[in-house]
């Protein structure tokens, strides 16, 4: 593909994330604000594929897109639909104090998006733009995977991915407190349920090879957990009570495994005279599998449970 064919094509893949997002925002009806979002989320991932960024296209469609979209419309399922009252043809009013926080909002996107516009002409014009990649490619060798975002993630800002995992704990956390899970859907008829039974262990498979592959690929833990945790979403959409969440203390530890996994490897190289997080070289692999392990049960537990909307309770199985 030539230059000219690849700017065409970026130009209308922009103005296709530019529409879409408009188009979500401004329209009327929720569902449909949330099915233009999940096509808005699959746009951009193909946009972080062409800026040669596949770890993030496969969160972005992992997560931005399917998960948050099915998060979105399990919450839309438990609203109340509006009806259209055929008799009156009014136009719904805002008052003034609506118009203008309508205005004060754009007015404020429009200066957050010239800023980052800003500051991206500000990057590109440095001479040291690529000095977190040198330094990262410098020192590859000693983070244990031959991925570079990997080593960043789980090496050299390991901190960052700790935070990162204790506020998906802490969410978690939130959502139990809206008390039991909402109940489940009815069972699916024969067409779904045979794409089921096939569609989930091809996910449960594809979560273990991203989370294999991503020591020197794109994958890793928030990919595969997210791709476990869609297999449990499909299980639930089909309406089967056993969608392959675990029940009181073990659901406890899958929540919890990934801030304890990092908690527990950092703590026991501290005790070993070493920095928190410092991996030993020769240790380093092994010790990022580990943690991306038990981080992708703790990601993929807890997407599962966000989109249950509550906390699991023991259920009597279908007949």
């Amino acid at each position: 593909m030539n230059a000219t064919m690849l700017l065409i094509f970026d130009a209308l893949l922009l103005a296709s994330i530019i529409g879409l997002a408009w188009a979500a925002l401004a329209s009327a009806d929720a569902r449909r604000s949330v099915i233009l979002f999940i096509a808005f989320g699959l746009l951009l991932a193909v946009a972080w594929g062409r800026l040669l960024a596949p770890d993030v296209a496969l969160a972005e469609a992992a997560i931005g897109a399917g998960l948050t979209g099915a998060l979105l419309l399990a919450a839309l399922q438990w609203q109340p639909r509006k009806t259209a009252d055929t008799t009156n043809s009014e136009q719904p009013t805002h008052t003034l104090l609506e118009t203008g926080f309508r205005w004060l909002v754009t007015l404020l996107c429009a200066a957050l998006a010239g800023m980052l516009a800003w500051s991206l002409t500000q990057i590109d014009a440095g001479t040291a733009k690529d000095a977190l990649a040198n330094a990262v490619a410098a020192n590859i060798d000693a983070s244990g995977v031959s991925n570079p975002v990997t080593a960043v993630l789980l090496n050299f800002r390991a901190y960052d991915t700790l935070l990162e995992l204790a506020v998906l704990l802490t969410a978690v956390l939130g959502i139990f407190a809206l008390g039991p899970a909402q109940a489940g859907y009815r069972i699916a008829g024969p067409v779904f349920s045979s794409l089921t039974r096939w569609l989930t262990p091809l996910l449960i498979l594809t979560a273990g090879y991203l989370l294999w592959v991503g020591a020197h690929a794109p994958g890793g833990a928030f990919q595969a957990g997210a791709t476990l945790a869609a297999a449990g979403v499909v299980l639930r959409l089909a309406g089967r009570d056993q969608i392959g969440l675990p029940r009181g203390n073990a659901l406890r530890i899958a929540l919890g495994a990934g801030v304890g996994m990092f908690l527990l490897v950092g703590l026991a190289l501290f005790a070993l005279g070493r920095p928190f997080l410092g991996y030993p070289p020769a240790w380093a692999g092994a010790l990022i599998l580990l943690i991306e392990t038990a981080a992708m049960l703790a990601i993929a537990a807890t997407l599962v449970s966000a989109f249950i909307g509550g906390q699991p309770t023991e259920e009597k199985t279908r007949c």
